[in-house]
């Protein structure tokens, strides 16, 4: 590497299907990435944990610990995005993928431009500086968009990146309603097909910790057939 060049991006790849692997490695190689591969879950939590790369890519059904489990395990530790990529197809694991912090999930097969789509939107999220600079104040509400930190009541919230921009994104047009679609591109960079459940996913995880009632949301309101409103005089 030439002096003052910035580091090729690194990934994590965590996949038991060796053939896949390889090939997936490969082709992320080709692309400009450095990628280590593991094909057992709890061989990767210690390579995430010693590399700290700038993006995982982990399949759900590995042995030593499965891939819900490596994500729950490592999500308070592990700031950079994880993307699930498996070949299971249904609502209850994708819910469960992203409850348990994951920021994408994709099903296997997957063109290789896709997954290259998916994962330079998920780096270029987890690099660019939110839209909004400064502080955002509202009431009780405190959002410092340049240190990307929340605090409420004086107490900081834990947020993890993706719900930090959706809040942003939210705040950034209080008082204005949000459309799914609309929010959906802006956040994750490609259209929204009408059944991904991500941003209600993200939404629910905003409104528990921000101590609005997700039954009855003040804050953050439902607006039915239309979208997302973030109610500025609610804080």
């Amino acid at each position: 590497m030439m002096p003052g060049a910035a580091a090729a991006p690194s990934i994590v790849l965590v996949e038991d299907d060796l053939r896949l692997a390889e090939l997936v490695s490969r082709y992320l190689e080709s692309n400009g990435f450095r990628v280590t591969s593991s094909a057992r879950g709890d061989e990767a939590l210690q390579q995430v944990r010693r590399l700290n790369p700038d993006l995982l890519i982990l399949d759900v059904g590995i042995p030593g610990k499965d891939g819900f489990e490596v994500c729950r395990q490592l999500r308070p530790l592990f700031a950079n995005p994880i993307l699930i990529l498996t070949a299971r197809n249904n609502d209850i694991d994708h819910v469960l993928g992203l409850e348990l912090g994951a920021d994408d999930y994709v099903i296997k097969p997957v063109e290789p431009r896709v997954l290259m789509a998916r994962i330079n939107a998920l780096l270029r999220r987890s690099k660019s500086p939110s839209q909004a600079r400064g502080a955002l104040q509202f009431g009780r509400l405190s959002i410092n968009t340049v240190a990307r930190s929340v605090h409420l009541d004086g107490e900081a919230v834990a947020l993890s990146s993706n719900e930090f921009d959706l809040l942003v994104e939210l705040a950034a047009h209080a008082g204005e309603i949000q459309s799914r679609a609309a929010l959906f591109s802006r956040l994750y960079g490609r259209e929204y097909d009408g059944v991904d459940r991500m941003l209600d996913v993200r939404i629910s995880h905003l409104r528990r910790k921000l101590g609005d009632e997700p039954a009855s949301a003040e804050r953050i309101k439902t607006v039915w057939g239309q979208g997302y409103l973030f109610v500025p005089d609610a804080w």
